[in-house]
């Protein structure tokens, strides 16, 4: 682990691609905490497995009456072929697509978990250095309290993958993702149809294959997004409370989008991030996804107060 230093984080948006959750800019005093220099990979995801004997929710069968609870009133029940222990697959389109229906390049694909990331026929037998996915929030949760730590509040998150910059866009400064030397794993090219590879990976990178920030924890940008403690408000940077320090974020999630759920915030993008679809690597950037659901770019690392 690395030793994150106590600062005033000044935090929310800093260009021009801020979303309106990233707003108000607002300044939130953080205490020093120690961080996983990397993601948790599934070498060390498996020592965990075999110490408990977990079983992640993707290798669960599926209750249908917890899901609907969920889901907008009147979802229609799948069939039961389909309420099988399972997580949603990414899948490269073969032809360009409107980017507003994620529907398009995630497939849900029975027998797909954290040591079948592709499905049944995959393996992670060559990736064991890689960052574990399909991993929900209730597993990264079980995985920290076994290891004695704790997930990252959304400020501390924020605060580690600065890396001591202040209004810094990225986790390395300002040069364009684009730009330069491959800085972190994401999609180069036209998304979800066409990746160029000039990083040398279409999905998952081993940890530590590219630089780290300044205070020595990597790929906090790309490689699979993080999950963090808070619930996720759109609009809880308006709110005093997002100003106290070492603030646990909100009582609750609020989203517009998916009022039917509750979700936990997720940072630092992933494999799959760009500038024409999410740009989820900048620094500022915030999204969240239900505590239930595994996708094959989303992980986790691990914080504990000092």
């Amino acid at each position: 682990m690395i030793r994150i230093p106590s600062g005033r984080l000044n935090m929310g948006g800093d260009n021009e691609q801020a979303d309106r959750n990233e707003f108000p800019k607002h300044e939130v005093q953080i205490s020093a905490f120690w961080m996983d220099k990397t993601e948790v990979t599934n070498q060390q995801f498996m020592t965990f497995v075999k110490a408990t004997n977990y079983q992640t929710i993707a290798e669960r069968p599926i209750n249908w009456e917890a899901m609907k609870k969920e889901l907008p009133p009147d979802t229609p029940k799948p069939p039961d072929s389909l309420l099988q222990a399972g997580a949603l697959v990414f899948q490269a389109t073969d032809q360009p697509v409107r980017l507003d229906n994620p529907g398009q390049w995630w497939a849900w694909t029975i027998g797909a978990n954290w040591q079948h990331p592709e499905g049944p026929s995959s393996n992670i037998d060559d990736r064991m250095d890689h960052p574990v996915v399909h991993i929900a929030w209730e597993d990264a949760v079980a995985y920290a309290k076994w290891a004695g730590k704790r997930l990252p509040t959304e400020a501390e998150w924020e605060w580690a993958a600065r890396g001591g910059k202040r209004d810094a866009i990225y986790p390395w400064g300002n040069e364009k993702v684009d730009e330069g030397k491959p800085k972190a794993n994401f999609w180069q090219g036209l998304f979800p149809y066409e990746n160029h590879l000039k990083d040398g990976f279409f999905a998952t990178a081993p940890v530590q294959s590219f630089p780290p920030n300044k205070y020595g924890l990597y790929d906090m940008a790309g490689n699979v997004w993080e999950w963090c403690s808070d619930w996720y408000d759109v609009s809880y940077y308006g709110q005093s409370a997002a100003s106290q320090a070492n603030t646990k974020g909100p009582a609750r999630g609020y989203n517009p989008m998916m009022p039917f759920q509750q979700e936990k915030v997720i940072r630092g993008g992933s494999f799959l991030c760009n500038d024409q679809y999410c740009s989820g690597y900048r620094n500022a950037r915030r999204m969240g996804s239900t505590i239930d659901t595994g996708l094959s770019h989303t992980g986790f690392r691990c914080v504990k107060d000092e």
